[in-house]
């Protein structure tokens, strides 16, 4: 399909100029009728954006999720209204009541590309390098996925567009630098050289040879330099990218933000500087109506629906390939669905109360187990695969030689992993983990906001969780890393009690949707009687140890100080108070819980205390007193921070006694 020139196109071009300058009218249009908006860029690569969707991409306006589609990522958000114009003119499904709707509640045309929102989009981009990243992921996906289940089922390409202040983000350069590594030959990103910020032109702060810097990354870079406008052009060079199958390709393109504009190459085009004067000047130029607001006569939409269609014999020819395909077919539809094979959840480990596991170990032990039942697993961690327990044995290496391997090494680029992450989960068929240090998560923050708001099934392990962690110091032990965490919406955060409550919340991840955060320990925890009952754990917080009478108080731990509130127990126990032990691996679950659960587990009128080797900001909506650390840590021995820090039995009992004794 890529290449071919519409049935109806003039010979002359006349329609598809006119085409370019209607959506240049709809790039000013919508941010006006907003009053907010960035106009600038969309005007600039309205061309780019025809060449695109009428001679590039291979996709389907009536199917927008179809597996096997060219993936296409605006890294640069803030032209959304370029997107949304696309969309709408292709047939995705918005009306032009929509762009009439750009930005304002409720509509399918947010600020910034939202997935989920609008059909077409395929990620929630913005802040400015995460598109790149998560592009980077798109392709990956892409080629395990042929690699395994062969191109009659996975067949396509990933292309992005980002600009000046994606590829200033640090994020573009770690993902640009693995890209490269990788040899990601099917992604192909466009560099909008426009040189112009919101402070400014792009000098005032940048002086890179972008073109010279991917190189030195591997990739293939093409340099059109004053190629805007030139249609053919444009093609000619995306046809070149795509025939380089063992490199990522880097398209330059030198534009003109806000042209035809009369702000031009100004700062100000970059956001909302075109109001009724200028849309009426703009549009003199380009021989449009002046007054006639969002525009579209009936041969540029009849053009752009035929574009949209162009890839529905492609589709329909897929899906009797998929129809016809004697692989593991049951394999493919978990990897789709992101879910395991019948039976799946029985090829979790289990441990014996009494022995004594780290949480990362029985994390890794459970992540081998699920390769072979649940297809789309795959992932590994920011240089500290082994330390965190997302090694994966037996399945490949990801890389150019072996494009089946389950096994990512992501080297020291924690904010790219986590993106590149979102993109593997977005592009579907991919269930992946990546782990680092908890303290780390402050690297990939970014990205992990965005896994949330995306609602990308991207696992996050953070292992060394907390001032356990010892020698390495209070460099390396988070403290408020888990309320951090925690007060990110939308992501649940896991701390697990031992090793059998880590299987349980694999078992819940596998099951629902979304992201989630798994919080391990670097030290040996004691597997707990009671853990391993899967429905509890997936509630989020359960009574883990009863007394024979209704109790006094409530201790609730997580993670490692579920076994301290235990030993707590037991010596408030000896001294004649009755006392119930609940764990809670995720407050965010528990939360969401009927009232009468959270009633049941936490009677209204019981003293509680919480303990948590971490800050005490975020417990008082569940405990009347909290034994945490209010600072930072100290190196030394983990068990003597914990000591010294208060995180102990002893300082546990003292809180309950202070309760009980009001």
């Amino acid at each position: 399909m890529t290449g071919a020139r519409l049935a109806g196109t003039d010979a002359d071009g006349t329609l598809e100029s006119l085409a370019i300058d209607v959506v240049r009218g709809l790039a000013m249009d919508a941010p006006h009728a907003a009053r907010s908006g960035h106009q600038g860029t969309a005007m600039a690569l309205a061309p780019l954006a025809h060449v695109l969707w009428t001679r590039i991409l291979t996709y389907d306006a009536g199917d927008p999720a179809w597996p096997d589609r060219d993936r296409f990522i605006l890294s640069a958000g803030h032209a959304s209204i370029l997107l949304y114009s696309m969309l709408h003119l292709t047939g995705h499904g918005l009306s032009l009541d929509d762009l009439r709707d750009f930005r304002q509640w409720g509509s399918a045309t947010p600020g910034h590309p939202e997935v989920g929102c609008t059909a077409g989009v395929e990620v929630t981009t913005g802040p400015l390098g995460q598109g790149l990243a998560n592009a980077v992921g798109m392709a990956i996906a892409e080629r395990n996925l042929r690699a395994r289940f062969g191109a009659d089922l996975c067949d396509h390409r990933t292309f992005v567009v980002c600009g000046d202040g994606d590829l200033a983000e640090g994020i573009s350069h770690e993902a640009a630098s693995l890209a490269g590594h990788q040899g990601l030959g099917r992604l192909v990103a466009v560099y909008d050289d426009n040189h112009v910020t919101i402070d400014g032109p792009t000098e005032l702060a940048l002086s890179d040879d972008a073109a010279a810097r991917f190189r030195a990354y591997g990739w293939h870079v093409l340099e059109l330099g004053e190629a805007a406008e030139d249609l053919d052009a444009i093609e000619n060079a995306f046809h070149e990218a795509m025939a380089v199958e063992e490199r990522p390709s880097l398209v330059v393109l030198r534009s003109h933000i806000g042209h035809p504009s009369p702000d031009v190459d100004s700062s100000a085009v970059h956001g909302y500087s075109l109001t009724s004067d200028g849309i009426t000047e703009t549009k003199a130029r380009m021989g449009l109506p002046e007054d006639d607001a969002f525009w579209v006569p009936d041969d540029v939409l009849a053009l752009y629906r035929q574009a949209g269609r162009r890839g529905a014999d492609a589709r329909t020819d897929w899906e009797q390939r998929l129809d016809q395909f004697t692989g593991d077919r049951a394999a493919w539809d978990a990897a789709q669905a992101g879910r395991g094979v019948a039976g799946w959840a029985d090829a979790l480990p289990t441990w014996e109360a009494g022995t004594a596991v780290a949480t990362r170990k029985a994390g890794n032990a459970c992540i081998q187990a699920l390769l072979d039942v649940v297809p789309g697993l795959l992932g590994g961690g920011a240089d500290l695969t082994g330390n965190t327990g997302t090694t994966i044995l037996g399945h490949g290496v990801q890389s150019l030689d072996c494009p089946e391997g389950r096994q990512l090494f992501f080297g020291v680029r924690e904010h790219a992993m986590g993106a590149i992450c979102n993109g593997l989960a977005l592009h579907g068929g991919m269930l992946p983990v990546n782990g680092t240090f908890l303290v780390f998560s402050d690297y990939m923050r970014g990205a992990v906001r965005l896994a949330a708001l995306s609602a990308a099934r991207t696992v996050f392990v953070w292992s060394h969780d907390s001032v356990g962690v010892g020698e390495d110091g209070p460099t390396h032990q988070p403290v408020e890393h888990a309320a951090a965490l925690r007060a990110i919406p939308d992501l649940p955060v896991f701390r697990p009690a031992d090793a059998n409550e880590t299987a349980g919340v694999w078992r819940h991840i596998v099951e629902t949707d979304g992201p989630a955060a798994l919080l391990l320990t670097r030290q040996d925890v004691p597997v707990l009687s009671g853990t391993d009952d899967y429905r509890a754990v997936a509630r989020g917080g359960y009574v883990l140890a009863e007394p024979d009478s209704g109790p006094d108080v409530i201790l609730i731990g997580t993670g490692s100080e579920v076994a301290v509130a235990l030993d707590a127990a037991a010596t408030l126990t000896a001294a004649g108070r009755s006392v119930r032990v609940v764990s809670m691996p995720c407050t965010e679950v528990f939360a969401a819980q009927d009232d009468a659960y959270r009633a049941a587990v936490l009677p209204p009128g019981v003293p509680t205390v919480s303990v948590e080797a971490g800050v005490t900001f975020g417990w008082a909506c569940w405990a009347d007193r909290s034994v945490g650390i209010d600072r930072f840590g100290a190196s030394a021995p983990g068990e003597r921070v914990m000591a010294e820090l208060g995180i102990t039995a002893t300082a546990v009992v003292e809180a309950a006694e202070s309760l009980l004794t009001v």
